[in-house]
């Protein structure tokens, strides 16, 4: 019984990233940003590739019937329709637990912008980036994201109980919380290792369910 963790395809967030969404200063509040993020930011044409050659490849790693649950982030969503347009009805289920870390009045901040504007925050996000909290309603990785991880892999876990193989379709920071508590790793070796080479989009992380323990069983990267 089979889970599968995959980072939505390219977005143009991703490719445009510096140049496109944090501009110095920022031209939009927080509150904005964070609504562009979830609702506008789709798949770049290399995303859109991305996700065709996702469904090339999962129906080879599903085992059992396909249980799928995306974020509620467009990127995300779309990702998942291109990759797996096949599904029976009620599938896929958007969950908020899949969700990217919530970066509050920071969203599309550049680091000068925040510490110039946050400057209290600043050593925390530099050096303690996994208990840095994001301002304006924001999460922080070791608490929020984590919590919403663990929930959804209890989610997972009771799915599993039957012959299914669960997709979760996610972001890249949702990624890092899930594979700490699955992996039962500290956060900031995850992330050390995120520091040497991000989980790059659309790649699928493997866990098999064994005697009630999740164990990573492989990785599969796209060459688009």
């Amino acid at each position: 019984m089979t889970l599968l963790i995959v980072r939505h395809a390219e977005s143009v967030e991703n490719a445009d990233k510096y140049n496109g969404f944090y501009q110095d200063p920022r031209p939009y509040s927080g509150a904005a940003a964070h609504s562009i993020s979830r609702s506008i930011v789709g798949l770049t044409p290399r995303g859109f590739r991305q996700a065709q050659w996702l469904a090339e490849v999962l129906p080879g790693l599903m085992n059992h019937e396909p249980h799928v649950y995306t974020s509620t982030y467009r990127r995300a969503t779309d990702t998942a329709l291109i990759a797996l347009p096949d599904l029976p009805d009620g599938w896929p289920q958007q969950t908020a637990l899949l969700d990217e870390q919530h970066y509050g009045d920071a969203t599309y901040m550049t680091k000068r912008e925040l510490f110039d504007t946050y400057p209290e925050l600043a050593e925390d996000r530099r050096q303690r980036k996994h208990i840095w909290t994001a301002p304006g309603g924001g999460e922080s990785l070791a608490e929020a994201v984590s919590k919403r991880a663990a929930e959804f892999a209890a989610l997972a876990q009771s799915e599993l109980q039957t012959p299914c193989t669960v997709v979760a379709f996610t972001h890249q920071t949702a990624a890092v919380a899930l594979r700490s508590l699955l992996e039962g790793r500290e956060l900031p070796e995850i992330l050390a290792e995120e520091r040497k080479g991000k989980m790059p989009n659309a790649a699928i992380l493997h866990y098999d369910l064994r005697d009630g323990r999740f164990v990573r069983t492989g990785t599969t990267i796209p060459l688009i």
